[in-house]
């Protein structure tokens, strides 16, 4: 007797919209800095991440440089970063950073990290080394840095970062309170608000930014919620992206949001009084940062301008 064999079926992958496809990554200034990157063996978060940009920023030579490592700590279920034991942190990482900003010639450099529950600090001396490091080697660099939330150490992160002075100090909430426990267990809404607001009370002159994914189930009114806390914390800069699901792995997408609803999320958000606001299906925390952090900074002063 013929028994009929079950063939699992592969998972199918939704197909994205016209509005979110990119081309694929080619030419010289690709090629040259992704050499860079690996003659200084150093990790991008463009590459961990599979940021759909990579092409275009990295044929501008635009970087996100990715520290400590490329292996995180937690787990969430939107990322494409490695998850496990991290290696020993590089001592010769920051001096490397600041020689590819040298070399790539940047005006504006943007620095994150994956999450280090496993160091003391969380981290936060290694980002205080690039930081100093950037400053000795390229003195005219603006830096902009993306920190992880420094569970259990926030404080004493914070304060240490915010003395070596970046321009800028980027935190992503990343979706709405409720979403938390499913898309971001390790974090705490609160505890990342509460970051960005330690900031601005420690040095008011540093601009503070965060960024959420859209398309993960939030509501509409959630969304509006989490733009009145990042104002009551006094956060400059908003940006608002598509969540794109990494692999099948990954928390699939429940929305293909339009470039028309990110425009109305964006007025809003201006209303709201941020600085500025990047929000469309491609906006990536360090996507045009460099042009962004000059609009912010014309934007605040016209701001002081018109309090004289």
């Amino acid at each position: 007797m013929n028994v009929p064999i079950s063939i699992p079926e592969r998972p199918v992958r939704e197909r994205k919209p016209d509005w979110i496809r990119v081309k694929a990554p080619t030419g010289a200034g690709f090629n040259e800095t992704r050499k860079l990157m690996r003659d200084l063996n150093l990790n991008t978060v463009c590459e961990e991440a599979a940021c759909p940009n990579i092409g275009e920023c990295w044929t501008k030579k635009h970087a996100t440089v990715m520290i400590l490592g490329d292996v995180c700590t937690r787990a969430c279920a939107f990322c494409n970063v490695k998850t496990g034991m991290p290696r020993a942190v590089d001592p010769l990482e920051p001096e490397h950073v600041a020689i590819a900003a040298a070399k790539m010639g940047l005006e504006h450099i943007v620095i994150t990290s994956v999450d280090r529950d496993d160091l003391p600090d969380g981290g936060a001396s290694q980002f205080v080394k690039v930081i100093e490091a950037l400053r000795r080697n390229t003195p005219n660099t603006t830096i902009e840095i993306l920190t992880p939330d420094f569970r259990n150490k926030a404080q004493a992160a914070v304060e240490a970062i915010v003395t070596a002075r970046p321009d800028v100090y980027n935190h992503n909430l990343e979706t709405v309170p409720r979403l938390y426990p499913t898309i971001r267990p390790g974090a705490r809404y609160y505890a990342s608000l509460r970051l960005l607001e330690t900031v601005k009370r420690h040095d008011p002159s540093i601009f503070t930014k965060s960024g959420v994914m859209l398309g993960l189930g939030e509501e509409r009114m959630e969304v509006h919620q989490v733009m009145d806390d990042m104002r009551s914390a006094d956060i400059d800069f908003l940006t608002m992206g598509q969540y794109l699901q990494p692999t099948p792995k990954h928390t699939k997408v429940m929305d293909f949001v339009t470039p028309a609803a990110f425009d109305a999320y964006a007025a809003i958000a201006r209303a709201k009084g941020f600085l500025l606001v990047a929000a469309s299906p491609l906006t990536r925390s360090s996507y045009h940062a460099g042009d962004d952090f000059a609009k912010m900074r014309d934007a605040r002063a016209l701001q002081l301008a018109k309090k004289r």
